[in-house]
């Protein structure tokens, strides 16, 4: 099978790069190099069943380009930064909902079968019910981030059912890992590295998420995937995540120990009862019950996948 990765030199794309490319996919990847890294795919350049495509997703000719002749598409281009849509809103759209546009007009014009979508957990906003399932509603997004991701699912959906191709659409929690750039344990090593004496925490410290091992992930994605070309849904959705969950100060905590500082905790207050910036979303817990079922399950916690992460990163000297 050919496929396409959007966003395929970024961290979690590269990662799923490998991975395809280990069990003999041809891969093509497009990335404009904004948020990712040549370095993070060098060892697959010259190889005779990938290619790589710098552009911009914003480019039509481009995306049309990328999009032929291949299966399948994994689109994980995007703007990671939750944070940003507060600042720069129209570079969120731009960035998630618009290319998402692009790829899809690309894809009923060609002979695409499967699109793969990694969304976020953001789409559910403030979640009354958690662990949060699937067919939770109404979906009320507190962030932009989190509207662009749920916009960019409604197009996929209405274009899969309008244009006869077949869509999964991955709802991820917090992917840590080696090659993150960003992120609150990039942050605490990073702000640790410039003042080991003290760490500021945005928030007031009691934000607790779930976290999942990029290693957990790219099993949980070829999972689905595999699962879901066996199936016959025009369109699924599936929650990735893990069982449990760790507050902010406790991931301080992880990243203080694994670089032997015992530095001050300096908590921001936050806003919004303790929200690390506007459209934080304090408790997110996904059920991944509907993921299982397919034999899946993650080999790490979350305590285990932060801790195994702030190794990583440390040893990458980031």
């Amino acid at each position: 099978m050919r496929v396409l990765v959007t966003g395929g030199a970024g961290f979690i794309g590269s990662h799923l790069v490998d991975r395809l490319m280990e069990e003999g996919y041809k891969v093509r990847v497009l990335d404009d190099l904004s948020a990712g890294s040549l370095k993070n795919i060098e060892g697959w350049l010259g190889n005779e069943n990938f290619e790589f495509i710098k552009g911009d997703m914003r480019d039509v000719e481009i995306v049309s380009k990328a999009v032929k002749d291949v299966d399948a598409v994994f689109h994980l281009a995007a703007n990671p930064e939750v944070r940003i849509g507060s600042q720069s809103p129209e570079l969120l759209y731009e960035t998630n909902v618009l290319i998402t546009y692009n790829l899809l007009n690309a894809v009923r014009n060609s002979g695409v079968k499967y699109l793969v979508f990694t969304s976020s957990s953001t789409v559910y906003g403030d979640a009354k019910v958690i662990p949060t399932p699937e067919d939770y509603a109404p979906l009320e997004p507190i962030s932009v981030y989190g509207a662009a991701k749920l916009a960019a699912e409604a197009l996929i959906s209405g274009y899969a059912h309008t244009f006869d191709f077949r869509a999964l659409i991955i709802r991820l929690a917090n992917i840590i890992g080696k090659r993150s750039n960003h992120g609150v344990i990039y942050d605490f090593i990073n702000k640790l590295k410039a003042n080991p004496n003290e760490l500021e925490i945005l928030g007031d410290g009691t934000q607790r998420k779930s976290y999942l091992h990029i290693s957990d992930t790219i099993d949980g994605i070829m999972k689905l995937f595999e699962h879901f070309l066996n199936g016959e849904e025009r369109v699924d959705f599936y929650n990735l995540g893990n069982e449990d969950w760790i507050t902010v100060k406790e991931i301080a905590e992880i990243v203080s120990e694994e670089m032997n500082l015992n530095p001050r905790f300096k908590f921001t207050g936050g806003v919004d009862g303790g929200r690390g910036w506007k459209g934080d979303v304090k408790l997110m817990l996904l059920s991944i019950e509907k993921a299982k079922r397919t034999g899946w399950k993650p080999r790490m916690n979350s305590y285990e996948a932060v801790r195994k992460t702030v190794r990583e990163m440390l040893e990458e000297n980031i």
